[in-house]
């Protein structure tokens, strides 16, 4: 795991009051109304439409595949027409794909074509060729859908990508996780929600070690925030353990007074200037410890007497004050 502990960013604080684990209605605004179908008359269910399936809806040409003859063919295309019309709309939207394959999956009403492309980087897109073109990636609608199909298994969930190379949200996210600059060896990923900025967070879970949040800032760069951090705000990660926890915090005391404790819990205590304050809780009876790390070093290491006037002291370990106490502002 990383061994610093960053502050939450705005945008994360506010998405941890209200995180959407779910995300069924993340995207409903990714593709124009122009291109989506209007739910049945007589839909009584109740639920919001988002919650139907927030997805890009399925293109006139598409339905018309599945056996709606009353919408007419959509034209066709060469592979090369499709690839360029496809490139011209996602650079128009301000997206760095760089298309290697596209098809074009239908129109909308207005006769808009609507392409899916796969890109030599990152996610493949949904692309409508809108006077303002709008492109939708094919990590987010997926998870879009999946939610959708989990509240309801006959979720009308809109048009996804389907083209095979486009079947690549873990790899995706995986590579995502190597762009924030997370170390461990990720072996889980998965869409967690959006912040209040309306940027994707994405859960990612690491081999024997902690995991972390990490969400697309403004700039396009990375925050992250460890899943121990996150469990002292009250959020939970779904894919690290707290064996993977105590497993991080033995090996950061190692060779510190420290060294031969059994991590069996630990809690984060807070942080200041000189660093992150956390407080191990060993297998040996009314022994623990408080360790202060600051940029991926440590620190300091106190016994959890020692520590009785650190940030209120230990809390998991049983221990008498020593006579000379150790202090933190």
């Amino acid at each position: 795991m990383p061994s610093t502990f960053p502050a939450l960013s705005d945008a994360l604080k506010g998405a941890l009051a209200a995180i959407l684990v779910a995300a069924p209605a993340l995207f409903g605004a990714a593709v124009p109304a122009a291109a989506q179908t209007a739910p049945a008359a007589g839909n009584t269910d109740g639920r919001p439409q988002a919650q139907r399936g927030s997805a890009t809806r399925l293109p006139r040409g598409e339905r018309q595949q599945r056996g709606d003859n009353r919408a007419p063919a959509a034209p066709t295309q060469t592979p090369e027409e499709a690839k360029a019309g496809a490139q011209a709309a996602l650079t128009a939207a301000g997206s760095s794909c760089q298309v290697t394959e596209a098809t074009l999956r239908g129109q909308t009403a207005d006769k808009t074509n609507v392409y899916e492309a796969i890109c030599s980087a990152g996610p493949g897109f949904i692309v409508v060729t809108s006077t303002a073109p709008v492109a939708s990636d094919c990590v987010l609608l997926a998870a879009s859908a999946e939610a959708a199909r989990a509240a309801d298994p006959a979720a009308d969930v809109g048009t996804i990508c389907t083209l095979p190379a486009n079947q690549n949200a873990q790899a995706v996210i995986f590579g995502y996780a190597k762009e924030a600059g997370l170390a461990c060896q990720v072996d889980q990923g998965a869409l967690r929600g959006q912040s209040s900025a309306g940027k994707p967070i994405y859960e990612i879970g690491c081999a024997g070690s902690d995991g972390a949040w990490i969400e697309k800032t403004a700039d396009n760069g990375w925050d992250v925030t460890p899943c121990l951090q996150l469990g002292a705000s009250g959020q939970t990660c779904n894919f690290t353990t707290a064996d993977e926890q105590n497993a991080d915090v033995k090996k950061l005391l190692a060779g510190t007074p420290g060294e031969a404790c059994d991590v069996q819990q630990i809690r984060l205590m807070g942080q200041n200037a000189r660093g992150t304050f956390m407080e191990a809780k060993c297998a040996a009876a009314d022994t623990g410890y408080v360790v202060r790390v600051s940029e991926g070093v440590v620190g300091d290491v106190y016994t959890c007497a020692e520590a009785a006037h650190i940030g209120g002291g230990c809390t998991l370990t049983t221990a008498a004050a020593a006579p000379a106490a150790a202090t933190e502002n």
